[in-house]
């Protein structure tokens, strides 16, 4: 236990050096040697013009105190000097060191292969924790990383203080000195240490008290909290919330802090009477002279001194290295949650997926399982979807149809049988290059506050960004006129937020999400996935979507996910998933006439779009 908290923290800190950079962190290093040696000569200096002033006055030979004078007023200036540089360094280690964590958790978060990792309540407490730290200015990693060098200044003093004890008296008087300073940081930095540790269970609590105070701050949630009259109850759980977590910091503090400094300070304090005591003996029998007795009060005073709190390491130590731990559990625990890919003998490994596919996309036995699941949501699936075909795939909640899309992603990996590819295992492919030979639409699709052109571009990063290219992509998607009708056209940033910024309606936004897809498909994607792409268009905008898209997009593969029957109709093929399995599958006329659940759910379906006779359009509309 004291290994993981208080050893392992520390030398995961020290590892951080590296982004430092060897000339920055042995600059610093020497530069708090410097640091912590200037008072020590300081010491020094004034004992010898303290014990020069006797024969001073007895022969009024002044010139004998400039010396020593001059050398304590020459230290005590550079530490003046030395103090401002020391911060300036540490503020620079603590930059480089923080910048390298921050890339590396991004890289973790958004660039691994899969998304378990963001899914995981392990991993995803262990990155709001270090993201809470890293984003503020304080107590980060970095200045975890200036503040364990910061110590070299302050032990460099004690160890120096102790040792001129030791000359001048005794060394048991100078290990005694150590002695009561280290029990004195013990109550300070250790309790601190175990402070952070019950501190830990409050992520989940804090969690909710941010998310809380920021729901009320929250302009999509403007509407709904005055609408409902949400307001005062929100305030009411916001201070439920923060009262809960401060309670239990305080009885924290109380239990860490009171009853044990108030022992160690008991017995510091009789430690120290003792080695004043001690010193004051041996000056009454005539052992010590001036020199030696000043020497030897200011290094107790001094050495006591260096007991109390550090303001430029302490706090900063324990929950930059908080941080810097949690950042460490998160990418090892996304490294746990990783896909597991193909071996290194298996067939094709390394197999570039370019042009593919030709023939088909085929789920062998495909079994998948969420991490922490009771079932597997896909349960053994048989599937084959034709190259240069649009397979519509349907079901009820729960069917597993948004896995599939997240298995052709690869997202995920299989629990269990493989996707293959024109006869190849999926996981053989360079993740990177079979990702950019596939476009998706999701049904949470995300609304970037970027320009409408970088919208619609961000489908395919990885080539040169093309304005006429981007406003085919747009008009193919029935969304182009639309977009050149905003303050700035297509070079308009898509939030409020923003001067000349504006917003989209669902739909709008959807239509939006969609451009991107078929930007990436011109840019070489040849598998597109689209799941619930019409979810937020009205009838009417659907069927003109699909009449200009479908035709716009034949000849790609094409894997269609939605519930809307008028839209699946359309598809080349139409499979019906349940529990995870095939449960039907041929053209739109096929599963009808075949009367199974495809057929019983189209006819309910169009029951609603029917509507009772003389019924609004706009009912019929929203029954769908």
């Amino acid at each position: 236990m004291w290994w993981q908290e208080a050893v392992r923290p520390r030398l995961l800190v020290v590892r951080e050096f590296r982004a430092a950079g060897l000339p920055l962190t042995g600059a610093l290093a020497l530069l708090n040697v410097a640091l912590g040696a200037a008072p020590l000569g300081f010491v020094l200096a004034t004992s010898v013009l303290i014990g020069r002033v006797p024969e001073a006055m007895r022969s009024e030979r002044w010139d004998i105190l400039w010396a020593p004078f001059a050398v304590a007023a020459g230290l005590f200036l550079l530490q003046q000097v030395l103090a401002p540089l020391q911060s300036a360094l540490g503020e620079l280690v603590k930059r480089r060191v923080d910048g390298g964590i921050y890339n590396r958790l991004m890289a973790t978060a958004s660039s691994g292969p899969g998304i378990a990792a963001l899914e995981d309540p392990q991993a995803v407490a262990s990155l709001s924790e270090a993201s809470r730290w890293l984003q503020g200015t304080e107590n980060t990693p970095g200045k975890a990383c200036a503040g364990q060098l910061a110590l070299i200044a302050r032990y460099t003093r004690l160890l120096g203080l102790a040792a001129m004890l030791g000359v001048v008296t005794s060394w048991y008087l100078g290990l005694g000195l150590v002695g009561v300073v280290l029990l004195f940081r013990y109550g300070n930095r250790g309790g601190l240490r175990k402070y952070s540790v019950a501190r830990r269970s409050l992520i989940a609590a804090g969690r909710r008290t941010d998310y809380l105070r920021d729901l009320a701050s929250d302009a999509a949630v403007a509407k709904e909290l005055r609408v409902f009259g949400l307001g005062q109850w929100l305030r009411g759980q916001y201070r439920d919330s923060y009262d809960e977590s401060m309670d239990f910091t305080w009885r924290a503090r109380r239990r860490v802090y009171v009853a044990p400094y108030l022992a160690i300070t008991v017995v510091a304090f009789l430690a120290t009477a003792g080695l004043l005591a001690a010193v004051a003996t041996r000056s009454a029998a005539g052992e010590l002279s001036l020199t030696a007795l000043s020497l030897a009060v200011q290094a107790i005073a001094g050495g006591v001194l260096l007991g109390d709190y550090y303001a430029e390491a302490d706090v900063p130590t324990q929950f930059g290295m908080t941080a810097n731990r949690a950042a460490d559990e998160f990418r090892q625990r996304a490294r746990e949650l990783a896909p597991t890919p193909a071996p290194d003998d298996a067939p094709g490994r390394q197999a570039d997926p370019s042009g593919l596919p030709r023939a088909h996309i085929r789920c062998v036995g495909l079994t998948f399982q969420y991490p922490g699941a009771a079932r597997p949501t896909l349960n053994g699936l048989d599937l084959e979807l034709r190259a240069g075909q649009c397979t519509a795939i349907v079901g009820v909640n729960g069917a597993g149809k948004t896995t599939l899309v997240n298995l052709l992603g690869r997202l995920y990996e299989p629990t269990a049988g493989r996707l293959e590819v024109d006869g190849i295992d999926a996981r053989t492919f360079d993740v990177d290059q079979w990702r950019r030979r596939l476009s998706v639409v999701f049904q949470d699709f995300i609304r970037y506050d970027f320009t409408a052109a970088d919208n619609i571009a961000l489908g395919a990063p990885d080539v040169p960004f093309s304005l006429p290219a981007v406003r085919e992509a747009a008009e193919r998607a029935g969304v182009l006129e639309i977009l050149e009708r905003l303050p700035r056209g297509l070079q308009t940033p898509m939030s409020t937020q923003y001067t000349d910024g504006a917003s989209l309606s669902g739909g709008q936004w959807q239509a939006l999400a969609i451009s991107r897809a078929v930007y990436a498909m011109q840019a070489g994607a040849q598998v597109l996935v689209l799941d619930e792409p019409t979810s937020a268009l009205d009838i009417r905008a659907e069927a003109r979507f699909y009449e200009n898209f479908l035709e716009a997009t034949r000849g790609a593969t094409t894997v269609l996910i939605s519930h809307r029957f008028s839209t699946v109709r359309r598809a080349d093929h139409i499979v019906v998933l349940a529990d995870g399995r095939v449960l039907e599958q041929g053209s739109h006329a096929e599963l009808v006439a075949a009367g199974g659940r495809y057929a019983e759910m189209f006819a309910l379906q169009a029951t609603l779009f029917a509507g009772p006779v003389g019924a609004p359009a706009e009912a019929t509309e929203g029954g769908a």
